[in-house]
């Protein structure tokens, strides 16, 4: 958010702050909510690139379609290793996984 507009809200009554001090998260956390955010969306970036179905993957993986948009999504019951699977059976390599990581944490910090 931009300087003039987070002055403008916070002069209206509104208090600003992060996602993480709205959750009430902890630094860990909120690390690990943005690297499965930026795991998800890497999912759909591959699959998409791979001109796969959500239906395609999932029967790739042994799983569902509704399960996949779940991943992509970025649901919160979707675990880590089910993300590397997607990926994985996506045609995603081991580097297209830490370049989405490290893509997420230059995002961050820039």
């Amino acid at each position: 958010m931009d300087k003039s507009k987070r002055k403008r809200l916070e002069r209206s009554g509104w208090r600003v702050g992060s996602v993480a001090e709205f959750l009430d998260l902890t630094s860990v956390e909120a690390e690990i909510v943005e690297m499965k955010v930026a795991l998800s969306a890497r999912l759909r970036k591959t699959r998409e690139r791979r001109h796969l179905s959500q239906d395609d993957l999932a029967e790739r993986m042994g799983s569902s379609q509704s399960r996949v948009a779940k991943m992509e999504a970025g649901d919160p019951s979707v675990s880590f290793d089910l993300l590397v699977h997607g990926l994985l059976a996506a045609g995603a390599s081991r580097r297209d996984i830490a370049s989405a990581l490290s893509l997420r944490k230059r995002a961050a910090s820039g």
